[in-house]
């Protein structure tokens, strides 16, 4: 069975079509409002943004669904969870200053930030999915507890699962560190003839799992989280991920904490991707490079697995940008996260969420 997915397109030549409106809009054709009962307490799963990260959804464009969801007589909430890595947003207090730096006041958004997991990721429910990698899944307390939720995704490349959009979203943006260190789990290593002995790896990691051996770093994966920090900040290219043993079962562990996320929330759970800013890395990483595509609009579904395979065609569709990131692929019709970043497969978590039955990968695109 199909299911459905509503669109609206980047472009607006009069008032009625800005996107504030086409917000407005996609909510209520999606049904939204019949997700969230009087007094609900709703969670609005967003991505504030690593400090340097300039690509997240506009705080201006979350102030439109919070109204919304008012609008129900609920109780709205912006909310995220605390990073592996050691960044702006490892802990509640930096996190929501981060989130104040980069608009999500109460002035701005009309709802309090509240960080799901607390102070210092403590806070956690256990879910039991029963599932090939999991029999339990480690869920973000508040997130668990909320009576609905809306996930707002900004969909946009990822080193690891290809693209990020509303399966990403759930499944690491809402487990407390616990559960991201076991959706990751340690796969990366130190390409020693690499390694130029500089320390970077060293100092930027959390968990203090990288040493030197005979004047080479190396990686303790007892201790590894495999947050990937040091890849990202290592110089001469030296710390790579095993994709050939660990790329599969990192996308399906991630797949069924999704899953698991929204296990307490059938019926009520909306999901909304922003094809705007399509860059080729994460929101975590602390810059942001040049999109890869033009903006292309933004999706609004019931269904996490039908959203995200709308939002891949729709970028496939498009005829890549020439001198970004995107080294192959630029034309329409080839896979754009594939052409940034070759060694991933972003049909595996398509694949995989419909196969444990997340959602449907069929679905019907209604353009508002």
């Amino acid at each position: 069975m199909q299911s459905t997915v509503y669109f609206v397109n980047a472009r607006a030549r009069n008032p009625r079509q800005n996107y504030i409106k086409k917000i407005h809009s996609l909510f209520e054709s999606a049904g939204f409002g019949n997700l969230i009962s009087k007094d609900d307490l709703t969670a609005i799963k967003v991505h504030f943004g690593e400090k340097g990260s300039t690509s997240f959804v506009k705080p201006i464009y979350v102030r439109e669904i919070v109204d919304m969801i008012k609008q129900k007589q609920a109780k709205p909430f912006i909310t995220d969870t605390n990073t592996l890595y050691s960044g702006s947003r490892f802990n509640a207090v930096d996190h929501t200053q981060t989130a104040i730096e980069h608009g999500f006041d109460y002035a701005v958004v009309g709802a309090p930030v509240i960080i799901a997991d607390g102070i210092k990721s403590q806070n956690v429910r256990e879910v039991k999915v029963g599932l090939k990698h999991f029999n339990a899944i480690k869920i973000a307390s508040n997130i668990a507890e909320a009576d609905s939720m809306i996930m707002v995704s900004h969909f946009k490349g990822h080193e690891l699962s290809g693209f990020g959009g509303a399966i990403k979203n759930l499944a690491m943006g809402c487990a407390p560190a616990q559960g991201k260190k076991e959706q990751h789990r340690p796969g990366i290593f130190v390409i020693e003839k690499k390694c130029i002995s500089c320390g970077k790896c060293i100092e930027v990691c959390p968990v203090s799992a990288i040493n030197f051996y005979n004047k080479k770093a190396k990686i303790n994966r007892e201790v590894c989280t495999g947050c990937g920090e040091c890849m990202t900040i290592c110089p001469s290219h030296a710390i790579e991920f095993d994709w050939n043993t660990e790329l599969v079962p990192f996308i399906e562990r991630m797949v069924e904490y999704a899953y698991g996320i929204v296990q307490n929330k059938k019926g009520k759970a909306g999901f909304i991707n922003f094809l705007l800013d399509i860059v080729p890395d994460c929101d975590c990483v602390p810059w942001s490079d040049a999109p890869v595509v033009p903006d292309i609009g933004i999706l609004a579904s019931t269904d996490p697995v039908a959203i995200d395979k709308a939002s891949y065609d729709l970028v496939k569709k498009e005829a890549g940008i020439e001198n970004t990131h995107l080294k192959a692929n630029l034309k329409s019709g080839e896979d754009k996260f594939k052409g940034v970043w070759d060694k991933t497969d972003s049909l595996l978590q398509i694949n995989y969420a419909e196969e444990i039955g997340l959602g449907t990968s069929s679905y019907k695109l209604i353009e508002l």
